[in-house]
């Protein structure tokens, strides 16, 4: 196509260029936008599309293609500027040069000669036509005759002409319904005139976006349309790269806005709700009214109502807290434009888990980082005090009850509500735990609003909804005090100002870093898949509880899959396995190492500040993590010289003076919040540390594989309710796989007569050493479960509430601590207490009587109790009862 000389581009006066050049240079252009645009250019001829006829956003466009060398613009549409357009020739060579040609004749001679071109698509609406109603908020067509000649154009070419859209995000707010005065003199915000996208732009800077949506190849169109007329060609064209744009802007806009009270009239309004409203009210028309009222009023409580100004505060805010406290936000980039992508096929449901109060917080500061739109958070209406309630509400947290059992119309407003975010569009967050895990692990999925989610997502076919599995990972909590008080026994205190006001004290301390990882996306039909049910249709009660349910066993797993390791809870997990009193600096490097090395091999994914690209240890990670568990006074640092603990390290030392290596102790007080740290990635020990417990390592005795096998299934039915197993395949899978890959490693091997003793080892620990070492990741566990079967003794003298038994149960593991039966302190733990209560329960030994727990008929004696207890005991002493 190109022929004889390129034609001349934009250049603009050197003072313009200075000005709109420093303000240009602000807008955040990734090496994807460049990386496609270069990768078009390869294929075929470069036409930039954009949507509506701006000034601000061709000056932009042209100084970003100059900026990163990509193909030049040599036409763009007439702006409507007169003399003052960038691509008029001026009048005084208009004078000698005579009339200027057409647009068509302009873009044809400016491809023809190898330059590119930008084309808008449609141009804003003035004040005449929005009040004469010509445009329909829709904008004008302007572009048709310029599709027109790139159809021609292209007939005459073996070389493909690509039309690229671009999309300049140059505020974030969505959207509105209707006009309003300073819409008619600004143009509204989907059709900014040049001087609002100037005051978007000044607003919105940091966040201001390019971005390219996918390229339409014109050469393929025309052979894929040879039955259509020109006239339909241009049409589909313009609706393809219309279409195509508006999805890229709605992934960072989100739909369009109405005002809240009209949002609640039309739910109050939908059918379903109605009909439960009737049913309540039968024949009493007066309590249709104030049911319908109620209802109302029950909205009002329960929507969330984001606004552009509460948003940007929360941005400052945030942003200064977040780099006060945190050392940094983890996350990988891909993960996002893969989430980025979803977002423009249908509705998020972003999934994560939940372990902090700063859980409501980070998704969004993310998202706002990354220009997507912000999602809609489900939080408890705890929160929903003055004055964190009003303002979280603004961010875009909806607050609903913890409970509603019974409640059928506050069930029915819920529902209704769910609903409409899923047919609107928006992305909705919520926490499938119901509350914070206090010990890092992860609570077993609460399907009540989950349940909702998806009956609203079945109801609505025409937009595909994609569950986001999410995990969030701390090095530290900023909770980590009131975790400690609470997972000792104490109540949990109700959210309020003055616990806000308190909270302020976190501002003082260093928390490590954040990290998020992203899981595969679900679809309830591939779900539906998964159970062998049909894709289309309707499904029975049964089966969409199933649905349900898989759907959350599914989340759950993929977050335990994707959970990363980080430098603090790597760190956490070394100190807490090791048995010693303490440990020197190079041999806790040593050991977590090593431990890295296992959870590599099992696929764990590991975050850039723990680990080099080629996956090695970076030693540094190691000594900043355990400096921030120094200055918690979680650890205790020792120079064997000095007198007293050491509070931080001196990195520099006089030449004259040896360096000494410091000796790490852990307080009884932080072995807790360290416990809680470690739990984020017990989960990838759990199946060796089971077989190491079996084997009993430190008697040095060969033990049968199929007693091994025995002794780990029982194990493992008696953490039934403690960890996530594999729910996809059967114990024996499990067992057989983790076994064969701990012979791999030389962790254990096989002696005559199928006996399994320990291996050779590796990386210089013998086999006996690696499985002393996985035994103990779970020894706390097993030794807060003989506190609760301890605790089964209050039992013989009458029925007790689980809250009573708990409590009385705690009371036991401290003395049991403080007597030397229990050798971690962590044991002594309410969840730990609660879990195995629950497991015992399953396995026969109690039984509910009413609101309180009993033991059954065949224990109810203390030598019942003491041999319950023995059972468990005898996995830490080595007397197994087989």
């Amino acid at each position: 196509m190109p022929k004889g000389n390129r034609t001349q581009t934009y250049t603009p006066n050197p003072l313009l260029h200075a000005l709109y050049g420093r303000f240009f240079d602000q807008i955040q252009v990734d090496e994807a936008w460049v990386k496609k645009v270069r990768d078009v250019a390869a294929r075929g001829t470069v036409v930039y599309v954009q949507r509506s006829l701006n000034l601000i956003d061709f000056l932009a466009l042209d100084h970003l293609t100059k900026r990163y060398g990509l193909p030049q613009i040599g036409f763009t549409n007439d702006l409507r500027l007169g003399v003052l357009s960038p691509m008029k020739q001026s009048p005084w060579k208009a004078l000698f040069r005579g009339p200027e040609p057409s647009e068509s004749e302009q873009l044809r001679a400016a491809l023809e000669q190898g330059s590119s071109a930008n084309l808008f698509l449609k141009r804003p609406p003035g004040v005449l036509d929005v009040a004469l109603g010509a445009s329909h908020g829709r904008g004008l067509r302007e572009g048709d005759a310029l599709i027109q000649t790139l159809i021609e154009l292209q007939r005459e070419s073996p070389r493909p002409i690509l039309l690229v859209p671009q999309v300049f995000v140059w505020s974030k707010g969505p959207d509105t319904r209707g006009m309003h005065a300073i819409d008619l003199l600004l143009g509204p915000r989907e059709w900014p005139s040049p001087l609002r996208t100037m005051g978007q732009f000044l607003y919105n800077y940091r966040h201001v976006a390019l971005r390219a949506a996918e390229p339409l190849d014109l050469h393929q169109f025309l052979e894929s349309s040879t039955d259509l007329t020109d006239e339909v060609r241009v049409r589909r064209v313009t609706y393809a790269l219309l279409r195509r744009v508006e999805r890229e802007r709605r992934s960072v806009t989100g739909p369009a806005e109405k005002p809240p009270d009209r949002v609640r009239l039309e739910i109050a309004r939908s059918p379903k709700l109605q009909h439960v409203i009737q049913e309540l009210a039968g024949d009493r028309p007066a309590d249709r009214g104030a049911l319908t009222g109620q209802a109302l009023s029950m909205l009002r409580e329960l929507q969330a109502a984001p606004e552009t100004g509460a948003v940007k505060a929360m941005e400052v805010a945030l942003d200064r807290v977040f780099k006060k406290i945190y050392a940094g936000v983890e996350y990988n980039r891909a993960e996002i434009e893969r989430i980025r992508e979803l977002a423009k096929e249908g509705t998020l449901v972003l999934l994560p888990s939940h372990k902090s109060h700063v859980d409501y917080l980070i998704l969004s500061y993310v998202f706002n980082e990354e220009n997507l739109q912000l999602p809609l958070i489900a939080a408890g209406d705890n929160l929903n005090f003055f004055p964190l309630g009003p303002l979280l509400r603004r961010g875009g947290a909806f607050f609903i009850r913890r409970t509603f059992k019974g409640d059928r119309l506050y069930a029915a407003v819920v529902d209704t509500y769910i609903r409409r975010l899923i047919k609107d569009g928006f992305p909705l967050e919520l926490f499938l735990e119901g509350g914070r895990s206090r010990n890092g692990k992860l609570l077993p999925p609460k399907l009540g609003l989950l349940s909702m989610i998806v009956e609203a997502a079945l109801q609505v076919e025409s937009r595909q909804v994609h569950f986001i599995p999410i995990s969030i990972g701390y090095e530290r909590m900023v909770e980590a005090k009131s975790y400690e008080r609470e997972l000792g026994g104490a109540e949990k205190q109700r959210e309020d100002a003055g616990g806000l006001l308190r909270s302020t004290e976190v501002l003082r301390h260093r928390y490590g870093r954040i990290n998020l990882e992203f899981g595969e996306a679900l679809t309830l039909s591939a779900v539906r898949g998964e159970l062998g049910l049909s894709t289309r249709g309707e499904l029975t009660v049964s089966e969409r509880r199933a649905l349900v349910r898989r759907l959350a066993n599914r989340v759950m797993d993929e977050i335990n899959a994707v959970s990363a390791v980080t430098p603090g809870a790597l760190t956490a997990l070394t100190l807490l396995s090791h048995d010693r009193r303490g440990i020197s600096h190079d041999e806790l490097v040593q050991r977590a190492r090593r431990l890295l090395a296992v959870l590599r091999e099992v696929g764990a994914r590991v975050t850039p500040s723990l680990a080099t690209p080629s996956g090695s240890l970076r030693a540094e990670a190691i000594r900043e993590s355990i400096q921030l568990f120094i200055e918690a006074e979680l650890v205790e640092a020792h120079d064997p010289l000095a007198p007293a603990p050491v509070k931080r390290e001196r990195r520099k030392r006089p030449r004259h003076e040896a360096p000494r290596e410091l000796i790490y102790t852990l307080p009884d007080s932080g072995r807790v919040s360290l416990d809680t740290s470690k739990n984020m990635i017990i989960h990838f020990f759990v199946e060796r540390g089971l077989i190491a417990l079996a084997l009993r390592p430190e008697d040095a005795r060969p033990v049968n594989r199929q007693v091994v096998r025995e002794r780990v299934q029982r194990l493992s039915r008696l953490f039934k309710f403690e960890f996530r197993f594999h729910a996809d395949k059967s114990f024996d899978q499990i067992f057989d796989e983790t076994l064969a890959s701990m012979f791999e490693a030389g962790e254990v091997e096989l002696a005559a007569a199928d006996q399994l003793i320990p291996g050779p080892g590796r990386l210089d620990w013998s086999g006996k050493e690696w499985l002393i070492c996985y035994a103990s990741c779970l020894r706390n566990f097993l030794e807060g479960y003989q506190v609760a079967a301890r605790g089964l003794l209050a039992l013989v003298k009458g029925p007790l509430t689980e809250k009573e038994l708990v409590k009385r149960s705690l009371a036991v593991g401290s003395r049991m601590f403080l007597a030397g039966e229990l050798e971690r302190r962590e044991a002594v733990s309410k969840p730990l207490v609660q879990n195995a209560l629950l497991a015992l329960s399953d396995q026969g030994y109690l039984s509910q009587s009413g609101d309180k727990l009993e033991l059954t008929e065949s224990f109810q004696n203390p030598a019942a109790v003491r041999a319950i207890e023995g059972r468990i005991a005898g996995y830490l002493a080595g007397g197994f009862e087989e």
